[in-house]
């Protein structure tokens, strides 16, 4: 019997679990992370106490375990970067987390390319991704040391790896999607070409060994947290679609082997490479949705996040949330939307604000069904989702109202690691596929539609004509 820790390094906070073969999860630790929101669209963590989350959470679950596990695991932010020392592995900025719009300069700068940028990457020119959060650190806070995405740096402080997974680059604007490797052309664009990259790898290579978390294991498993749990949910075959509720939420289908371009403002990239096989996703974002109920909680409309039904009217009575608290993500890619609430009358109180906030983040993820399905040129039927929020039942009814499909519940609040995990197994097994490594699962609940196609598409009308005002 082979354990799996694995590490899922997020934007609030750092989880670890213990996992078996049969994906039964042994032990669960937490850490807890602040993200500094600052004036400007600046977000920022310190690096530091991320590693720390990391060893932290790590030796929390192989300790309550009491497991020899047999490998380790990470899935990382996918678009966050710093600046470090590739000598030491001291870093040398803040960690510049992916909701930092402060690389919008980068992109104006470079917009007569983005239609190149958009056909090789798959991907749209927005400070989202990584290169211009790289190119902005290098202008704006130091030339030394490297400059990478999250992942490379937590791995090479675990075993000395100078490395990332085609999942990861393939978030970053110079990664060419076709030729599933670092672009050339791209690089110049970004005046990156002088820089250190890390060697590109699957996600069931094994890149080192760690003793950090104990006896001395091999670090595998590397994948961007939003593809991990769109593997967790055995989204695998052409068209099955997956949605996380975290910090943001973050809609993705599965493309196969067919890196197909969106033609209506999503983006495309790598979904994973494992077993000399690269399957690719096409995916859109948005950027605020446990971030937007945090905002909800700091300003005292609800105590906490699992109060959110108890508190939430059973309807709006015709307020409505555009919930842009970092911009708008795909299909707008405006980094300076802002959020608003209207509709409002005297007989508003916060039940019916909590309401509109909910139907405002559902919103956003039915418009990107829409999207997927005319991408893809045939409706979608199901979503599958994870991720805290799922616990709102009000939130996953407003979503199955206003997608018109059943919303299926994934069975775990841990989709992200048992993806890592999974990946971690099949490095550890390689005669198994991603169907015996990921297994079957049956849905912890399944919301169908109460409203009717013409309720929805009334909503859905209101909803844009309200987020066109603010964006």
């Amino acid at each position: 019997m082979s354990f799996v820790l694995a590490i899922d390094q997020g934007t609030s906070g750092t989880k670890a679990i213990v996992v078996d073969e049969s994906g039964a999860v042994l032990s669960l630790a937490e850490v807890a992370l602040h993200p500094r929101y600052l004036d400007g669209g600046g977000v920022e963590q310190d690096p530091e106490a991320l590693f720390e989350s990391v060893l932290v959470a790590g030796r929390r679950a192989v300790e309550q375990a009491a497991v020899p596990i047999s490998a380790v695991a990470l899935a990382n932010q996918g678009e966050t970067v710093l600046a470090w020392d590739k000598a030491t592995g001291r870093p040398l900025s803040a960690a510049i987390v992916w909701q930092d719009s402060r690389a919008q300069s980068v992109c104006n700068a470079r917009s007569d390319s983005g239609q190149r940028v958009a056909e090789l990457t798959g991907l749209v020119l927005d400070p989202y991704f990584s290169a211009p959060k790289m190119r902005w650190l290098r202008e704006n806070v130091t030339t030394e040391g490297v400059v990478t995405t999250t992942d490379t740096w937590i791995v090479h402080r675990l075993c000395g790896a100078f490395v990332t997974d085609a999942s990861t680059a393939s978030r970053s604007l110079i990664f060419d999607l076709d030729a599933v490797g670092w672009s050339p052309e791209l690089l110049d664009l970004f005046d990156l070409s002088d820089e250190a990259l890390p060697e590109i790898v699957a996600s069931d290579a094994i890149v080192g060994v760690t003793e950090l978390f104990g006896a001395p294991v091999p670090v595998t498993g590397l994948i961007v947290d939003q593809q991990a749990a769109l593997l967790a949910q055995a989204c695998l075959e052409a068209g099955t679609a997956k949605c996380t509720f975290g910090t943001g939420a973050f809609l993705l289908a599965q493309l196969d082997q067919a890196p197909l371009r969106s033609t209506a403002g999503l983006t495309t990239s790598v979904a994973w490479q494992l077993g000399q096989r690269t399957s690719y996703c096409i995916d859109g974002q948005v950027y605020t949705a446990a971030s937007a109920i945090r905002w909800a909680i700091e300003l005292g409309l609800v105590a906490s996040a699992d109060q959110l039904d108890a508190v939430a009217a059973p309807s709006s009575e015709g307020v409505v949330c555009v919930p842009a608290f970092a911009g708008l993500a795909a299909p707008w890619w405006n980094s300076k939307a802002t959020a608003s609430i209207t509709g409002m009358t005297l007989s508003s109180g916060r039940e019916h604000v909590v309401r509109a906030l909910l139907e405002g983040i559902a919103a956003q993820v039915a418009v990107l069904t829409q999207l997927v399905a005319a991408d893809l040129g045939a409706p979608m039927t199901r979503l599958r989702v994870d991720g805290g929020l799922t616990r709102s039942s009000t939130l996953m009814q407003a979503q199955a109202d206003l997608a018109q499909m059943p919303v299926d519940v994934y069975p775990s609040t841990h989709a992200t690691p048992l993806g890592a995990a999974a990946c971690a197994r099949l490095a550890l097994s390689p005669g198994l596929t991603p169907e015996q490594a990921v297994g079957n699962w049956e849905p912890h609940r399944t919301y169908v539609p109460q409203w009717s196609p013409d309720q929805a598409e009334e909503f859905l009308a209101l909803w844009h004509q309200a987020a066109a005002a603010h964006g």
